[in-house]
């Protein structure tokens, strides 16, 4: 089991950085899939990034080139560093965990554990 904790989000300019932050507790995140998901008003959930236990990526095709989901197993904290930014990016950003294989790793069913979220606006 685990327990997430995400920040850094914020408002920041079109084109514009932000690096978003999961702090885990409980298991080593190492063994876990991982992934972000985004979700903006009267939108359903959507799947952002995510990181096999394996180690391999997949990432959305919209913010791919842009986003960069990471991990440093030694302080259990998960990362999502996102360039680039633009306003179609802004929503609600959380992160997820399995300790399962998943057959879609960027479709949230099957993500047990979740954290609060972290806001992410992107405006002039």
């Amino acid at each position: 089991e685990v327990h997430l904790v995400e920040s850094g989000g914020g408002s920041v300019q079109p084109g514009g950085s932000l690096r978003l932050t999961c702090v885990a507790s409980g298991d080593t995140i190492d063994t876990y899939w991982m992934a972000w998901f985004r979700q903006t008003p009267g939108r359903d959930r959507e799947g952002i990034a995510c990181l096999r236990a394996g180690g391999r990526i997949t990432t959305e095709p919209s913010v791919r080139g842009r986003f960069t989901i990471s991990k440093d197993v030694i302080t259990n904290t998960l990362f999502l560093q996102m360039d680039r930014l633009k306003s179609e990016d802004s929503g609600m950003y959380y992160c997820a965990a399995s300790q399962f294989e998943l057959a879609d790793c960027l479709f949230d069913i099957g993500y047990r554990y979740w954290g609060q979220g972290t806001q992410v606006t992107v405006s002039q």
